[in-house]
């Protein structure tokens, strides 16, 4: 059932299957998701730059008067606000004698170190040198020039979303044990939807491909809402930089709306196995007139948005971590 075969969009969003298939009696889609097919999309995604930028998290997780701490690409970071609200990143270790930042206080924009005193307001001071930051709005970014290795850009590569004015975001973390192209390979596999998540999506036809000279994976997709009760779309998955898949609605309910997938390499646990975190900001627009009360309801929503985000992701991870673990011991197919 595609999003577009009634002409003018239905007054409401929501359809009823016809004659649904039971899983098992949904068409196989493992002849169209060819191996060669997918590692052409994330060698072409891995080739793009990304301008040594990684997403730390939301950006609504680093508050004003709170320090935050991360591990990106094995770097130690501590990242804050300063008085003007600006987003300020560096090592995570005090120049000092090696406190935690992360557990250390900010006052008026300045981070002081709790063992000591020693306060850092965001410049370079004793050998203790900031990271450019970024923040987006939805997510917060850091620029690792020497984990990443590439000419630097000024700003990270952020996709075209609807306005803030007039979206609602909601940003899920989950974290596995593979690499960052383990997680790009999986959203660059859209034949799974439907047989890994049939809870989720059902009617799942793939229409083209960057093979076929498209601009990413074009979907015909259906929400599963109750039952036989789905809302129908089209989508498209890009990749705009090599840790990054979006997913952008481009007809039916919610056009415009994007769900941004980010893979940060953290660093290798204690077993030597690397370990990926999965950052994906859902923003939602509609021009419906109840998406007025759906925009004022956001910090109601947004715990919804990311359960449904978590829940597609325990799937998801596995299938990362399982390519990764393949790839590891020589046994991917792929």
């Amino acid at each position: 059932m595609s999003a577009h075969d009634d002409g003018p969009r239905r007054r409401y969003p929501l359809r009823l299957r016809r004659g649904p298939a039971k899983w098992e009696r949904q068409k196989p889609s493992w002849r169209e998701a060819r191996p060669a097919l997918i590692a052409a999309a994330l060698e072409q995604a891995l080739a793009r730059p990304s301008g040594n930028w990684y997403v730390i998290g939301a950006a609504r997780d680093v508050r004003p008067g709170r320090p935050l701490g991360r591990t990106v690409a094995g770097v130690e970071l501590v990242v804050w606000r300063d008085e003007s609200g600006k987003l300020v990143a560096g090592p995570g270790a005090c120049p000092h004698l090696g406190a935690p930042l992360k557990d250390s206080r900010v006052h008026c924009g300045t981070l002081i170190c709790h063992w000591h005193g020693l306060a850092l307001d965001g410049g370079p001071f004793a050998g203790w040198e900031p990271f450019p930051a970024y923040d987006d709005g939805v997510l917060a970014w850091v620029r690792l020039d020497r984990a990443g290795g590439e000419e630097p850009l000024d700003r990270p590569v952020v996709p075209p979303r609807p306005e803030t004015a007039e979206s609602v975001d909601a940003v899920y973390t989950g974290f596995g044990v593979c690499e960052p192209e383990d997680v790009v390979a999986n959203r660059l596999d859209p034949w799974h939807g439907a047989w890994l998540h049939p809870y989720s999506f059902v009617d799942l036809t793939v229409l083209s491909t960057p093979e076929e000279g498209g601009d990413g994976f074009a979907v015909d997709v259906s929400f599963k809402v109750a039952g036989r009760v789905v809302v129908p779309v089209r989508a498209v998955f890009t990749a705009p930089e090599p840790r990054t898949v979006v997913m952008r609605i481009t007809e039916g309910e919610g056009q415009g709306s994007v769900v941004e997938t980010h893979a940060t390499p953290l660093g290798h646990e204690d077993r030597g196995r690397p370990r990926t975190a999965v950052v994906e900001a859902v923003v939602a627009a509609s021009d419906r007139p109840g998406f007025t009360a759906a925009r004022a309801a956001a910090p109601a929503l947004r715990p919804l948005m990311r359960a449904v985000a978590g829940r597609l992701w325990r799937d998801d991870l596995a299938y990362a971590e399982r390519r990764w673990h393949l790839r590891s011991t020589g046994r991917f197919p792929g």
